[in-house]
């Protein structure tokens, strides 16, 4: 009964939706107050139907319900009750449910977080986010429905989780991710709004502002999560593979990160209006073609899953309509809105507009490195792989120009910097940065220029930073400024700093990696890179739904004890599959990674041992990241009322 109710629950948030998507759009359209007026409660009702169809469906794994199709292909009565929660989202139909209903919470958090907009224009945002709601949940009833029954036929028991998402990483990953991907639609529907609405000005970027950097952060804290979680889990010791998945999570990364730019260059200087509202909708559609390619069944990945044709020809028919309908809305609305203020060569404008460039290339390169060998095949049957090389070739002296640019940004003036002042805030940057460059060069062995490149971009970056900080403060003081500085200020900073130390954590472990590939049996030791690892043999232990063979290997550095790892080899009992646990000494400057292979002989295992360099600097440079665009996000004066700017840019036409 409880799945029904469910589904139930479904097809109400269905009609809530669509009442949400026409209804205060047309009250917008003939200012009636009242009909706007209903844009907040739909809203509300919507997400509190889907969140009550949620716990339907978490109740029916934690009670092992088989009756439901979905619940049997993706859980056993064996696994733990924290991966039973997880399995919610863990294939298709659960983790589009789990879609829209952070799309529906983000649409709550609007209409109870933008109090201080008109109620038209609160009405058109809410609206159009109703209307993206509506696609999602139409693709979810008609195509994907999570409370599907196999009645008569109950398994005794069911399939279980996939193996490779019976991980701690996988409980906190999806969702966070989707926070960031269905972020971006805040933003699409702020953009789409101020189209409809006729008014592009400095209010309407302000108010968009905070959502913009809330989705890019949860976006960027979760690629950062499945990257830590594809290195401790796969058992390969990577952490980015340019897999086509992995990839449609970077692209509108980067593309937001454009957006934030330009975003604070309309709302301070009125520049770049157009250029904003195409990348708000570029962040959105980029979003939507990841969900497009886990969904359809043209990608093999670890992170794809549905193959069947029908959810991706709906899926590509949601896509077209909305990047073809809001590209078509831009087209007729946009060109009327040019920015007539000019800028200096060495202003913040002209650099944000280099950043944005950057950033967009980069996208772009991935993009066409993600789809041009699906065309190919789909046109040719030619199958291509495109691989690391062509993403590092392309993508790294992207982000070095970048890193360059971003330094410069920060210490020069809105309109114009003079070229002197500018040059005399740079040199003490440079000076550090050449000297940290050179002390890299002499005490790293491997890579020299390599790593003394990325030192003298990640020294240019902070002691820019650090330089305008003292800048700031000139007049004051560094103890009395510093406090006077807003929190957007401070999370500009975080971010930017979070940038330098990914950057350098992955030049550093990527060139720095030390591996091998060999035969160990008990008592077996091994020499490498200033450590001894010693294999004292495997046992056989038993888990909640899996066996194992758990390996002991002693690591010894000048004949003390600094870890012992424990690597896995699992058979999971329900899918009869064969997983890699890695056994990892996590440190700040280097790890420690083992994983056995297959069994060989006379009790010996192929192992492989790995030390990683700064490879925790990767993550702790997204979580930096994040925390800033978080910080950033929660500066008072978003929060303030904005009057919007009576010479602000009107689009001549229809008011919609």
């Amino acid at each position: 009964m409880i799945p029904e109710l469910g589904l139930v629950a479904l097809i109400l948030a269905l009609c809530l939706a669509l009442v949400q998507a026409t209804i205060p759009l047309a009250g917008a359209w003939l200012d009636d107050q009242s009909w706007m007026g209903l844009a907040r409660p739909a809203a509300w009702g919507q997400f509190a139907f889907l969140l009550f169809a949620f716990a339907c469906l978490a109740h029916a794994f934690l009670i092992d319900d088989f009756s439901v199709a979905y619940v049997a292909h993706n859980s056993n009565s064996m696994l733990p009750w924290y991966y039973k929660f997880s399995a919610v989202w863990g294939s298709h139909e659960g983790s589009l449910l789990l879609w829209v209903l952070i799309l529906a919470g983000w649409t709550f958090a609007v209409s109870i977080g933008a109090r201080q907009l008109p109620q038209a224009m609160l009405a058109r945002v809410l609206a159009v986010m109703g209307m993206i709601s509506t696609g999602f949940l139409l693709f979810l009833v008609a195509t994907s429905n999570p409370f599907s029954r196999l009645l008569p036929n109950v398994p005794a028991d069911g399939n279980d989780l996939n193996p490779l998402l019976q991980d701690v990483g996988l409980i906190f990953h999806p969702p966070i991710l989707y926070m960031g991907y269905v972020g971006f639609s805040v933003a699409f529907a702020f953009a789409i709004a101020a189209l409809l609405e006729g008014k592009l000005d400095a209010a309407w970027a302000r108010w968009s502002r905070p959502w913009t950097t809330a989705a890019w952060s949860f976006l960027g804290l979760g690629i950062g999560l499945g990257s830590w979680w594809a290195y401790s889990e796969l058992g390969w010791g990577g952490w980015w593979f340019w897999d086509p998945v992995e990839n449609a999570s970077l692209m509108p990364w980067l593309v937001g990160a454009a957006l934030m730019h330009s975003l604070a260059a309309t709302e301070k200087r009125g520049v770049f209006k157009s250029w904003t509202v195409l990348l708000a909708i570029a962040a959105f559609s980029l979003s939507l073609l990841g969900t497009f390619l886990v969904r359809s069944g043209v990608l093999t990945s670890v992170h794809a899953f549905a193959t069947d044709p029908a959810r991706g020809v709906f899926m590509l028919a949601f896509l077209l309509t909305v990047v073809g309908g809001s590209l078509a809305l831009f087209a007729l609305r946009a060109p009327v809105v040019k920015s007539q203020i000019g800028f200096g060569i060495w202003s913040r404008e002209a650099l944000v507009l280099v950043n944005n460039l950057l950033l967009s290339v980069a996208a772009a390169m991935i993009l066409l490195g993600t789809l041009y060998p699906l065309i190919l095949d789909s046109l040719t049957g030619t199958k291509l792989s495109v691989g690391p090389p062509y993403f590092n070739a392309l993508f790294v002296p992207l982000m070095a120009l970048l890193m360059t640019a971003a330094a410069v940004g920060m210490l020069a003036r809105w309109k114009d910097t003079p070229a002197q002042w500018l040059g005399r805030m740079l040199v003490p940057a440079m000076a550090g940065s050449v000297l940290v460059a050179l002390i890299a060069a002499v005490l790293h062995e491997r890579s020299r220029f390599a790593v003394a490149g990325v030192c003298l971009l990640a020294a240019w970056m902070v002691l820019a930073g650090l330089r305008d900080i003292l800048d700031k403060t000139r007049h004051t003081g560094l103890i009395n400024g510093l406090p006077t500085l807003g929190r957007s200020y401070w999370g500009m900073h975080l971010g930017h700093l979070g940038f330098a130390v990914c950057a350098l954590g992955a030049v550093l472990v990527t060139t720095g990696s030390v591996e091998r590939n060999l035969r160990m049996a008990s008592g077996t030791a091994i020499e490498m890179g200033g450590y001894q690892f010693v294999f004292l043999g495997t046992k056989r232990i038993a888990g909640p739904n899996y066996v194992s063979d758990r390996g002991a290997i002693r690591v010894l550095s000048d004949g003390v004890e600094v870890a012992m790892l424990h690597p896995e080899k699992r058979v999971y009992h329900a899918q009869r599959a064969t997983m890699t646990e890695a056994g990892i000494q996590a440190g700040f400057t280097r790890d420690l990674f083992v994983a056995l292979g297959e069994q060989l002989d006379d009790g010996a295992w192929a192992v492989r041992v790995q030390i990683k360099p700064f490879v925790r600097w990767i993550w702790l440079g997204a979580l930096t990241m994040a925390l800033g665009g978080l910080l950033a996000a929660t500066d008072r004066r978003y929060r303030a009322r904005v009057v919007p700017e009576a010479e602000g840019t009107h689009i001549q036409g229809v008011q919609a």
